[in-house]
């Protein structure tokens, strides 16, 4: 999975890097996006997490004609309430991103990219339901390599369709957003053909399935969602605060909430990885089991994190300059940088135990977390950060944000595991008895 996610982030990360080369403009453009990608990727995650939780515990049960039952149901209510939200996003665009702050040259730009986007984002996101359907039945291998294909693809396509090739001219920014829905694509259809295969989705007596199951469904698929949407609203209003800043530095944030995504790989990597593994260990009531695994990935997660930080810190200046094509830009992407990326080894542990919280049943405690990290903890510090010191005190704000973020996360954790784990254990084992 860390591997594939590299793979799926590093596409990202390589859009933007192309883009900054067709000028401050269309970064810009580009950067504006970002918040309502991440609603719709918030959406999709939020189901992810719900199909893992659900079929990996129905499993864990040995109810396997239910799972299949489960499978078949979330693929095609995942389908369904995906196309509404991004036709919701489409009708909604030009109030939106005037909201967002963009001027009438960003979002002439924007509407050349947002189209093609919206088609891609729906092809990404019902690959990665498929993914988790593959997660939840132990196989997290072919989610991954698929994930690496699809951006090995969107690599190779990039250049051809924003720059042209010789006499053919590209399509700018918007090209970017077609190598991405090609890409996208391909990998869907590679992995729904893997999928039928396996015998994991049955499509009969699904709405019987629907009517017994679609309390537990949106019991955790709810909160979930409203978890990974949140950061999309954070994310909003600091594209609205940094707007403030100017257009340079929209730019720089936009490159740098892309390399805060892919410098949380291997966070992002436990978070699709792990669920499964709790999931079952809860349908089982092994207590002791999520303990240690809980403790080992937080050790993990900030060992790893604090040294990525401080390497990323001290080669700051060289990436920007490969990253970004603007000088102006670089300089205020390094401003960012040294701040941002240490305190990252707070926020995976907050993200760790958001994703581990749903996977227990525990998702009304993941959904206050989540409010908690970015309304109580990191847009206020932002915004403070802002004031005082422009997008030196953004960064900051947001370095601050993160460590107090992780502090109550863990601390929220320990009190749940500590309370719940005994309970919930006798209750299991009555069960069983």
């Amino acid at each position: 999975m860390t591997i594939g996610i590299m793979g799926l982030l590093g596409f990202n990360l390589v859009d933007a890097a192309f883009v900054s080369r067709l000028g401050t403009a269309p970064l810009a453009a580009q950067s504006f996006t970002f918040p309502l990608t991440f609603l719709i990727i918030g959406v999709q995650v939020g189901m992810g997490i719900a199909i893992a939780a659900i079929v990996s515990r129905t499993l864990g049960a040995e109810e396997d004609a239910r799972a299949r039952r489960l499978g078949g149901v979330v693929v095609l209510a995942s389908g369904g309430v995906l196309a509404l939200l991004l036709l919701l996003l489409w009708i909604v665009r030009v109030p939106a991103f005037h909201l967002l702050g963009a001027n009438d040259q960003e979002l002439t730009l924007i509407e050349q990219y947002w189209g093609p986007w919206l088609v891609a984002s729906w092809l990404g996101a019902m690959a990665y339901v498929l993914y988790s359907l593959f997660r939840a039945h132990g196989n997290t291998r072919l989610p991954g390599v698929m994930m690496l294909i699809t951006s090995l693809l969107n690599l190779a396509l990039d250049p051809l369709l924003i720059f042209g090739l010789g006499p053919i001219p590209g399509f700018g920014l918007a090209g970017a957003a077609w190598a991405t829905l090609i890409a996208f694509a391909i990998g869907l259809v590679i992995t729904a053909s893997k999928l039928s295969g396996q015998g994991w989705v049955e499509y009969r007596g699904l709405l019987r399935e629907w009517r017994e199951s679609r309390r537990q469904l949106m019991g955790i698929a709810g909160p979930a969602m409203l978890c990974q949407m949140m950061p999309a609203l954070a994310a909003m209003l600091v594209t609205a605060i940094v707007a403030s800043l100017g257009q340079t530095q929209v730019a720089a944030w936009g490159i740098a909430s892309r390399l805060e995504t892919f410098s949380l790989i291997v966070v992002l990597a436990l978070t699709m990885s792990l669920p499964p593994w709790l999931g079952r260990c809860y349908g089982a009531g092994r207590w002791q089991e999520v303990r240690r695994l809980m403790n080992l990935v937080a050790r993990v997660v900030v060992v790893w994190q604090l040294i990525l930080g401080v390497i990323v810190t001290l080669l700051a200046s060289p990436l920007a300059n490969v990253l970004v094509g603007s000088s102006d830009v670089a300089e205020a992407l390094v401003l960012l940088v040294p701040w941002m990326l240490p305190s990252y080894a707070f926020l995976g542990i907050c993200m760790l135990v958001v994703s581990a919280a749903n996977a227990l049943g525990w998702p009304l405690r993941a959904t206050l977390l989540s409010f908690i990290r970015l309304f109580v903890c990191f847009l206020p510090a932002v915004w403070i950060g802002a004031q005082m010191d422009g997008l030196r005190g953004v960064a900051i704000g947001a370095a601050i944000g993160n460590l107090l973020a992780g502090i109550v996360a863990w601390r929220l954790y320990r009190q749940a595991i500590g309370s719940l784990g005994k309970p919930l254990r006798k209750i299991s084992a009555a069960a069983s008895v």
